[in-house]
């Protein structure tokens, strides 16, 4: 009898742990950083801790009559978007590079992609006073052989902020950025883009 009674009690103490039926387990954890700056509804997974927010996108760079100059991968990293990867086929020297607002890339002059990503409304330029826009990165330097080696870092954004409503693009100049002058940095014409994509 005090068996039967033993493993009534153990059956009772297991089913304590366990959901009941038509119950849920608690949504994993919300990153508030990322419904801060996206303005997003985060939706739950199936599986915890499978965070799809921070899964990696992706850029194809072109020049405006569509052949292909490079590719990017940018990654979520310490409050940051990390860029890596290789853009080639550039004039030997420094080029304005920007993440702008559009994810729209139609040549030729690639207008279709808006101004700089600019989500805090400030003005053109990590030396300007009353800048920076977020998606202001630093000058890309071209080799002699035109090749362009990418590791830069994007602070204040996430991959989810820079996929929201229309997207964003990545958009490589004719001519340096200044760093100062409001709304380009004297960067000059855009001659390569790429839509950010998942």
């Amino acid at each position: 009898m005090r068996k039967v009674i033993a493993l009534v009690c153990l059956a009772a103490v297991a089913a304590c742990g366990r959901e009941k039926p038509g119950e849920t387990a608690a949504a994993p954890a919300i990153d508030s950083a990322v419904s801060t700056i996206t303005g997003d509804t985060v939706r739950d997974t199936t599986t915890a801790g499978n965070d799809t927010t921070a899964a990696p996108a992706r850029v194809a760079i072109n020049d405006a009559q569509g052949q292909p100059l490079g590719s990017l991968t940018l990654t979520d990293s310490a409050g940051a978007v990390v860029f890596d990867g290789t853009v080639t086929g550039l004039k030997p020297g420094n080029h304005g590079f920007h993440v702008h607002a559009t994810g729209r890339c139609d040549p030729p002059a690639f207008e279709s992609a808006g101004p700089h990503w600019n989500p805090t409304n400030k003005q053109h330029g990590r030396q300007n006073p009353a800048g920076w826009h977020t998606g202001d990165l630093a000058n890309l330097g071209a080799t002699e052989d035109g090749v362009a080696q990418v590791h830069q870092a994007l602070e204040g954004a996430t991959v989810a902020a820079l996929l929201v409503g229309d997207g964003s693009a990545l958009l490589v100049h004719a001519d340096p950025d200044d760093n100062k002058t409001d709304p380009s940095g004297n960067s000059g014409a855009r001659i390569a883009c790429g839509v950010i994509h998942r």
